[in-house]
């Protein structure tokens, strides 16, 4: 095999990877063998991180609109039951934006949602 000589190419690579290092403790971020590992593990948790902030909002969601679902005397499932029943196409998002910011917007429909819960129960 031919003999390779990595000058400038390992150079470039070894100061990528320190720079992502920067402002890690210690030998973190000077050595090159302690950076990459260090930088490995970032990465891995990074990517992990993402996949677990939708289900972290999601959950946070959930607690909100139950909370407030709660004061008008209506559990979370019974909530999002009678929005269905009634044809409200909203999301957990905006739900739950509408229960912390405009709480009158969300009393009318958790109104909704009773009527149209007891509109089904009557109807089966």
């Amino acid at each position: 095999m031919p003999r390779v000589k990595r000058g400038t190419v390992r150079r470039a690579k070894r100061k990528k990877l320190l720079g992502l290092a920067k402002g890690y403790y210690a030998n973190k971020s000077k050595l090159y063998r302690a950076a990459k590992e260090s930088v490995d593990t970032a990465l891995k948790y990074a990517f992990v991180g993402r996949r677990r902030k939708k289900r972290d909002f999601r959950r946070l969601w959930i607690v909100r609109i139950n909370a407030a679902a709660r004061e008008h005397g209506l559990t979370y499932g019974q909530l999002m039951n009678g929005l269905r029943n009634a044809g409200v196409a909203l999301d957990r998002k905006s739900l739950s934006e509408l229960a912390v910011s405009s709480p009158a917007a969300f009393a009318t429909l958790a109104k909704q949602a009773k009527t149209a819960a007891k509109t089904a129960a009557r109807a089966s």
